[in-house]
């Protein structure tokens, strides 16, 4: 993985749920977690996000506008300050050591673990909101390979949950949806 993937996984994604986020026109609708809102996918990327690079570096991302009083523009914020973590060489490679995940460098922790979050929570809002929920097939691809490999971790971390049923001929989204534990099929 290079450092210019990365930047560009990251712009990409982060990009398309952007639009997202401002195409939101309720932000306490209900979203395919049942316990969340709309505006708690955008909480969970605030809050989790700055407090794992914290407790792994000494990097502390300056802090945004409320969640609570305006997502969109803290998504904005928060977008911005991984922006510069991204292009920002001292930064980029300032070493993350977590004892879960071992001592890798923070590019590779934004483009591991924050882009394939933003993705997945992509397709929430989108499906929240009534929005456009399909995913970039090449990266869903990829990362649907990856986290199939590494099922068994990914189970006993507790962060996804039960993998729900899809039919034989489901596509690949539909049973990356599922394998997550959401169902494919769910709408607001």
């Amino acid at each position: 993985m290079t450092r210019t993937n990365a930047l560009d996984r990251y712009l990409r994604i982060a990009d398309r749920f952007g639009e997202v986020v401002a195409g939101v026109r309720d932000w306490d609708a209900p979203t395919p977690v049942k316990e969340w809102r709309a505006r708690d996918v955008v909480d969970h990327l605030a809050t989790w996000f700055p407090a794992m690079l914290g407790a792994g570096t000494s990097i502390r991302l300056a802090p945004g506008r409320r969640v609570r009083r305006n997502p969109v523009g803290a998504w904005e914020d928060l977008d911005r300050e991984v922006r510069v973590l991204l292009t920002d060489r001292d930064l980029a490679a300032t070493t993350h050591t977590d004892p879960n995940t071992g001592s890798k460098p923070v590019e590779q922790v934004v483009d591991q673990y924050f882009t394939t979050d933003v993705f997945m929570h992509t397709w929430d809002l989108a499906r929240s909101s009534g929005q456009d929920g399909r995913m970039d097939p090449d990266f869903l691809a990829a990362l649907d390979a990856g986290m199939r490999r590494s099922a068994a971790t990914i189970r006993a971390s507790g962060h996804y949950g039960q993998e729900q049923p899809v039919p034989e001929d489901a596509d690949l989204q539909d049973r990356f949806i599922a394998f997550i534990g959401r169902d494919p099929r769910w709408t607001a």
